[in-house]
């Protein structure tokens, strides 16, 4: 129930605002961690690592660029990427002193103005824009999860399948239900 099931093309997955294992797994090569602003790139700077992407060499023959196995390879590949990036790290760090904790102040002060920023995730690009008026309230934080926008196209990949395959195809999307309701 995963190759060549819940084919998501590369075209609607970018034009909903998909994010993460669903866009790279629909053919589409971007990743916040390589492709982002220096602010999200800088440090990986000194990193090996990989993105995947579909299509894969070792793919069953029946996946589709797109479909549930596609999604699902990514993920999986991903969890390489991290084991290899946390192997990387760690002798870097290995010396490091003090805490890697610094105290939150309950009156901390956010400055006048606004700022929008993102992560990649495991799920896809998470983001928050906070507009500030210099005391210790914002006047608004907005946050946008990739499982919002990667929930968006089930009823498209859904469209026309058997009703048993529709939990592969929700359950390839790996949305977790608490980033949908905000």
């Amino acid at each position: 129930r995963t190759a060549g099931l819940g084919i998501l093309s590369p075209e609607l997955a970018v034009s909903y605002g998909c994010t993460g294992p669903v866009l790279r797994g629909s053919g589409v090569d971007f990743d916040l961690r390589r492709d982002g602003d220096p602010i999200y790139t800088s440090m990986y700077e000194g990193y090996d690592f990989n993105i995947p992407v579909a299509p894969f060499k070792d793919a069953p023959i029946e996946a589709i660029v797109g479909d549930n196995w596609c999604r699902f390879y990514v993920r999986m590949m991903e969890v390489v990427q991290a084991i290899r990036l946390v192997r990387q790290a760690i002798p870097k760090y290995q010396s490091a002193e003090g805490s890697h904790r610094e105290a939150f102040k309950l009156n901390t002060k956010l400055p006048k103005g606004e700022v929008y920023l993102e992560t990649e995730c495991p799920r896809g690009q998470m983001g928050f824009y906070v507009v500030g008026n210099g005391d210790g309230n914002p006047l608004r934080v907005r946050a946008k999860s990739s499982c919002f926008c990667n929930l968006s196209v089930t009823d498209i990949l859904c469209e026309g399948v058997p009703l048993a395959d529709v939990p592969a195809i929700v359950g390839s999307l790996d949305i977790v239900m608490g980033e949908i309701d905000r």
